[in-house]
């Protein structure tokens, strides 16, 4: 089995991933005609617009704070320490890239998940790659593929990863016990999922801006009692990148590094966020709104947070050759020589935080896919719940490399399934941005689903035309 898993690991995330998550970023940059960069301050209209009444959804802000929920996890902080210490400073370069694409990619896949949603029987919005997948594509045995991963992937196996995490940072602060961790973590979990979807995003609402400034000001704090080497610190990166500097492993190690800690960071194209994308009421009323907000996402996780790590890592001169410091421990010790011992709780708190919006996130992804398999509402929740819950708690105080990597093999399939599907949707990608901008030039952009018969059948017509374009209303007026 472990053979087995091994290989599978090889070939998706050694070939058909590292090339193909990167491919797509391209080909959606260039389609999309540098999106990210020609229309970058529509992705913070699109968040701070006021949310629209509309019971059936959540904010923009929201789905943006569930989502980082989700993304901003561990590897935002002993992952980055990771890729400095296989790749050097170079892979911060390289994630940076990854990222700068990876935008594009976040904001197509979200843009579908918008587009294709529906309501479930409680009135919900409901929506993601499945809905997608077996709409737009007409493949539902793939939606119902990519379904179960996404269940496996993120209800459960992550959860179990981020409980590891969080447990092994208090005992090593604290010296708490490893088994009362996961308890306690899994009874606080618990009282947000049992509340749904809509308590999840207001918990992530509040945790999220609050665990994200409070690092992000630290490493400004650090940044500015370091100005004089922070110029060197960023010609090293670029310098390092290209081989111009001597590093463990050279460009090869450092532009692989690099490139994998930006894919597992931002998520983007891996077909997680946009099953919260879909929940959002989007405002403009536009698919490609809450593609904006996606992409945004992918910016902070990256660019700001895994940055800042990073940073920090390289102003405290602890990234040392030979020396076999990684990991969390890397961070701590980086965190300890800037602001004192401090930095190791900080660090430990840090985590908590990170870690346990992650297992939330990463539960309402699941949550939502558990709808388009139709199972029972009532009792299929509960088990997830309950099953997800019991992952905090296994996950806390046991490790088992099987279970992890054959979940890395498993998201692996979902991520491929996605990305040929957004590949594949692309024209209705491209149309519905030049709608949007082409409306923008004249005011406030709103999706007339009369203009696209092809979509006839496909989407839910009720959600997009229930609501009047702002022009309308103003003639009945």
């Amino acid at each position: 089995m472990d053979t087995i898993i091994d290989f599978l690991n090889d070939i998706f995330w050694g070939y058909i991933l590292i090339y193909g998550l990167l491919a797509v970023g391209v080909f959606f940059t260039l389609r999309l005609k540098f999106i990210q960069f020609a229309h970058f301050p529509e992705f913070f209209r699109s968040v701070l617009a006021a949310p629209a009444e509309d019971k059936s959804g959540i904010t923009p802000f929201q789905a943006l704070c569930t989502s980082l929920a989700s993304r901003v996890g561990t590897g935002n902080l002993a992952g980055v320490a990771v890729a400095l210490y296989l790749g050097g400073p170079g892979a911060i370069f390289w994630m940076w890239m990854v990222a700068l694409v990876g935008m594009a990619t976040a904001y197509s896949e979200s843009l579908l998940a918008q587009l294709y949603k529906i309501r479930d029987e409680n009135g919900q919005y409901r929506g993601g790659p499945a809905f997608y997948i077996a709409r737009g594509l007409n493949a539902p045995w793939a939606a119902i593929i990519f379904s179960i991963c996404l269940i496996v992937v993120f209800g459960l196996a992550f959860n179990a990863v981020q409980a590891n995490s969080i447990a092994d940072a208090m005992e090593g602060a604290f010296g708490f016990n490893k088994l009362y961790v996961g308890i306690a973590l899994a009874l606080l979990s618990g009282i947000v999922i049992f509340g749904g979807i809509k308590q999840i995003a207001r918990v992530a609402e509040l945790l999220v801006p609050f665990m994200a400034i409070a690092y992000l000001l630290v490493a400004i704090y650090v940044l500015i009692a370091n100005f004089t080497e922070v110029p060197g610190v960023i010609a090293l990166i670029v310098k390092s990148a290209f081989g111009l500097e001597p590093a463990a492993g050279g460009i090869a190690a450092a532009m692989l590094n690099g490139v994998k800690r930006g894919l597992f960071s931002n998520e983007a194209g891996m077909g997680s966020a946009p099953n919260i994308a879909a929940v959002a009421t989007p405002n403009p009323h536009h698919p490609a709104s809450q593609g904006f907000v996606q992409a945004l996402g992918v910016f902070i996780d990256t660019i700001l947070i895994c940055t800042a790590t990073a940073v920090m890592i390289l102003l405290s001169h602890k990234l040392a050759p030979g020396s076999e410091l990684t990991g969390t421990p890397l961070t701590q010790e980086a965190l300890v020589v800037h602001i004192g011992e401090f930095g190791r709780y900080f660090i430990a708190i840090a985590i908590l935080f990170f870690a346990f919006t992650s297992i939330i996130g990463n539960y309402a992804y699941a949550e939502n896919a558990l709808t388009y398999l139709g199972v029972d509402h009532v009792y299929g929740l509960t088990l997830l719940r309950l099953g997800a819950l019991a992952m905090v708690i296994w996950g806390a105080y046991q490790t088992v490399a099987t279970v992890f990597n054959t979940a890395d093999a498993v998201m692996g399939l979902m991520a491929t399934i996605n990305l040929i599907a957004i590949v594949l949707l692309s024209g209705t990608v491209a149309k519905l941005t030049a709608d949007f901008f082409a409306q923008r030039k004249t005011g406030t952009p709103h999706f007339e689903v009369a203009q696209y018969p092809e979509l006839a059948g496909k989407i839910d017509m009720g959600i997009w035309s229930e609501r009047e374009a702002p022009a309308a209303v103003e003639k009945k007026g």
